[in-house]
Order: C-alpha cells, then structure tokens, then sequence
C-alpha cells in the first residue's frame, strides 16, 4: 500500500489552496519521512501560488516544516524514527561551495529548492491518488502535508522539548533575517543598520541585530503595528514608510551620516533604492526579498564608489545544521522571541492564514496538523 497524506495543493497559479488525499513514493535511501507537527507559510509559498515564480505546478508547497520522523532511508545515519526535525532548504551537500560549509549557495540550489518540482534525478515524490502526477520537492520537503517525504539535508534534528508548533519559521523567514544580520551585515560595535520591512524577516532581523554590538536599529515599514513592535524586539528608532522620502528619513535618523548596513526584505525596486541611496561610506546592503524574476534596479555606479557595495543573500548564508541549533538555544534562551511573530491557524484554514498574509493582518502564519 502506499503511503498517503491530505496536502494543500496548488492547481494553477492564482488558484486557492485546496486540501487534497495525495500518494507519497517511498522514501529513497537518502529521504526520510515526517509527520508533520507544523509548518511557517512565507511570502515565496504565496509568490509560488500567484504565478510570479516559476515552480511547477500542480504542486505542493510548504518550506518551513516541523515534525516527527516516521521512517528513513537505507543510507540515513544522523536521523532516526521518532526524532523531532526542522526543515529547512535542500543541498547537493558534495559541490564546492557545499563542501566550504556555505549549503545556501549549492551549485544546485535552484533546481533542488525553487525549480524542479521533483527529485535532482526528476522522479516525481508525490501524486495524487488516482497517479496523475503532482510537484513536490520544494525546498527538499514540501511540507503543506500532513506527511511529508524530506531529503534529509533538509532536516535537523532537534531535542525532545523543542515545541514544534512555534519554532516550525525558523527554517526559512527566521533563518534569513538573523543569519543575514548574523553572517553578513555583522553590524562592529557602535553601527547603525536599518531593517526595511517589518514581516517576519524583518523583525528577526531586528532581534538579531539587538543581540548584535549596532547602536542603531532602524525599523522601516508602512504598517504602525509592526513598527511598535519592532521597538518591543529592539528597533532603537521606527519610519513610517507613507508618503515619504525615505532616504532622506534614513539620513536624517542618522544624523547625515548615512546607514552602516541595510537589509530589505521588501524585494520592492523603489525601497531597494532608497536604501542603497542611504549607504554611509563603506555601507553594504543586503537585499533577501523574492521579488518577481526579472527585477531590476538602477544603481548609481559613481555613488557605490566609495566603498559601498550591495549583495544578495540567500537564506541567511546560512549552514542549517549549525545556525538552526543555535537559534533554538537562543529561543529557549529568551533571546530570540518568535514566538512574538506567530499566529497559529488549523491546516484546513491554510487559505485563510494566507489570506491574511496578503492582508498584513498576520506577520507569521503557522499551521498546526
């Protein structure tokens, strides 16, 4: 008999999620199996789902999981039945750059993670019951599922108390945003680093750059809320993005010198801009946000000069099987409180959660099985 699972499938881009029984092929020696306890919907689910990127569909999403490990494949030695996983984005785990302990930037990041909609060797994980064939594969584990078949580089093991239900975002929104403030800006002691963008990697960012030696934490967003609530994480000053010119209100919080470092997680030309525009000397701005393929802004070559510099950053830079440990210790901690972004949903409410996504009524949807 094979194995089956109730997935939120996506038929057609702009389409709604809808619950659907699907059939998991066993898992290959590399593969493992999860009971899926939650899973975090971020902004590139919703960018999958309204078309603006190019995973195959139909197709099942879902890359912040969290679960119990049911069964594991022939050559699985570091995870067994009845251990608590997140998961987290797949890697070749052999390239050159994997090899370096820098997974995010696999030679096969796209087509394991975002692309392919399969497995790299293109058998497919998942179908529907009747055989017609679905997308899976994403991120490693598509984890809108009840059960999920995870390439078990996707997967870090975490301790029996870890809760599930709250920590399920560190795999990607919460990875991103500390692991970028964390490994790439490193905000020296006494910086400024400005955050625009107040969602969930915003705001994790805000709170790694609080555990950071930066004097200035800069919150800019358009929603009041999330900017108050950025000052609860740390934020030292707040912009209220409406109707302003924001590179002269992030010159201005600095005293005319300019940003240190900047993050956008908005992926918005216009506000990458500003922040680049904002630079101090020797500023660098990451930007992590998804905006649609094709996305281009301008830069002002002559202005980037003097040492300013701008880099992408995929997921944080981050090498999973030790950030994501220690981001648990720091929740466990009360250094890094997530749980202050989350708003849990039933996983039959999955087209709800993301409904007030879209609406920013909710920074982090996670969904409980």
């Amino acid at each position: 008999m094979p194995r089956t699972a109730t997935a939120a499938v996506v038929r057609d881009a702009g389409k709604p999620f809808t619950l659907e029984p699907i059939a998991l092929d066993e898992p290959g020696p590399h593969e493992i199996v999860v009971r899926m306890t939650a899973t975090g919907i971020c902004h590139t689910d919703l960018g999958v789902q309204a078309g603006h990127l190019p995973f195959p569909l139909p197709g099942v999403l879902g890359h912040e999981g969290a679960g119990v490990v049911e069964a594991v494949g022939a050559a699985v030695t570091a995870i067994t039945p009845g251990d608590k996983v997140l998961l987290s984005f797949s890697s070749c785990g052999h390239c050159t750059v994997c090899r370096s302990g820098r997974p995010a930037y696999c030679d096969t990041w796209l087509p394991r993670n975002l692309l392919g909609g399969a497995r790299p060797d293109g058998t497919a994980p998942l179908s529907g019951t009747d055989g017609s064939r679905l997308h899976g594969h994403f991120f490693g584990q598509s984890s809108f599922s009840t059960v999920a078949l995870v390439d078990e580089r996707s997967a870090v093991r975490v301790g029996p108390d870890t809760p599930l239900d709250v920590l399920a975002p560190l795999g990607c929104g919460v990875l991103t945003g500390v692991g970028t403030v964390f490994n790439v800006l490193a905000p020296g002691a006494g910086a400024s680093i400005a955050v625009l963008g107040a969602g969930t990697v915003g705001l994790s960012a805000v709170m790694a750059a609080a555990l950071s030696p930066a004097a200035s934490i800069i919150a800019v967003d358009r929603v009041p809320a999330r900017l108050e609530l950025a000052r609860e994480l740390g934020a030292t000053h707040t912009i209220d993005a409406r109707e302003i010119d924001l590179a002269a209100a992030l010159a201005e919080a600095t005293g005319g010198r300019g940003v240190d470092r900047v993050l956008d997680a908005t992926g918005v030309p216009a506000v990458i801009s500003a922040g680049l525009a904002s630079l101090a000397v020797g500023g660098t701005l990451a930007f992590v946000g998804a905006p649609p393929f094709g996305t281009n802004v301008p830069v002002d070559v002559n202005a980037m000069l003097p040492g300013r510099s701008a880099i992408g950053v995929t997921i944080g830079s981050a090498d999973t099987q030790t950030l994501l440990p220690a981001l648990v210790r720091l929740y466990e901690q009360g250094r890094l409180p997530v749980d202050r972004l989350v708003t849990t949903y039933g996983f039959a409410d999955i087209q709800s959660a993301a409904d007030d996504m879209h609406a920013g009524r909710t920074i982090k949807p996670v969904l409980r099985f």
